[in-house]
């Protein structure tokens, strides 16, 4: 592999648990740099999961996780922060209190090349027009924006997304399409949990599919076309 497909995350044989419940059922799966990857499949499937233990934020794991080729397995979530990862939860997480700026001056500094605020108004003009408005006040697109600039200002460079897209109207969903490509070309490293295919089709270099907390099927960007009958078969189109 050359030195441009540096790995940036490797999981072998990861099990993960809530509780008693056995969720992910040894999972393999690899991401280089510069690439985006999404992880596709039925709710319930475990892709949230799957996100969630990369981050240690499950009750109990097993197998191995690599990240920048450091042993993930052992930290604390806020460590693992450290290596470079940025993960954006379905919920969000705005401070309702704090306005948009203030949001944004919230992060700490994970690492070395973290977004300016003058790059994160560039990168999203709602966010400067909004800029002294409550967290409150926003709407749904203009959180997920807040939200994915949070994590730019950290100097992450790994990120995890979790259906960044969902509820949201299609010209917000086409601005984040936009954002990730311009990401990818920084040379960020994303991870995509994405319900919408048609969004993240056009975008991502490789598919995971996901069912019963397996990864069943990996699918390039060029082997879309001939695969697609199979993938809608897995998600139920």
């Amino acid at each position: 592999m050359s030195a441009t497909h540096r790995e940036k995350i490797r999981l072998n044989n990861v099990h993960a648990f809530y509780g008693e419940s056995h969720i992910l059922h040894g999972i393999d799966l690899t991401i280089n740099q510069g690439e985006l990857v999404t992880l596709l499949g039925r709710n319930g499937s475990g892709r949230s999961t799957t996100l969630k233990t990369i981050m240690n934020l499950v009750g109990k794991r097993s197998g191995q996780i690599a990240i920048n080729g450091t042993d993930a397995m052992s930290l604390a979530p806020h460590k693992i922060a450290h290596l470079g990862v940025g993960f954006c939860p379905e919920e969000r997480g705005i401070f309702a209190s704090l306005n948009v700026e203030e949001n944004l001056m919230l992060p700490p500094v994970v690492r070395s090349g973290g977004m300016s605020l003058e790059e994160i108004y560039d990168m999203f003009p709602n966010l400067y027009e909004r800029r002294t408005s409550r967290g409150t006040s926003l709407s749904g697109g203009e959180q997920q924006m807040l939200a994915m600039a949070r994590i730019l200002r950290t100097g992450a460079n790994i990120l995890l997304l979790d259906e960044i897209t969902e509820g949201l109207a299609p010209v917000i969903v086409q601005k984040l399409a936009y954002v990730l490509t311009q990401l990818k070309e920084r040379g960020l490293t994303i991870l995509l949990v994405e319900q919408n295919f048609r969004f993240a089709a056009p975008i991502a270099d490789r598919h995971y599919v996901m069912e019963h907390g397996h990864i069943v099927e990996e699918i390039t960007a060029a082997e879309l076309t001939e695969k697609t009958d199979l993938l809608n078969s897995y998600l139920g189109v």
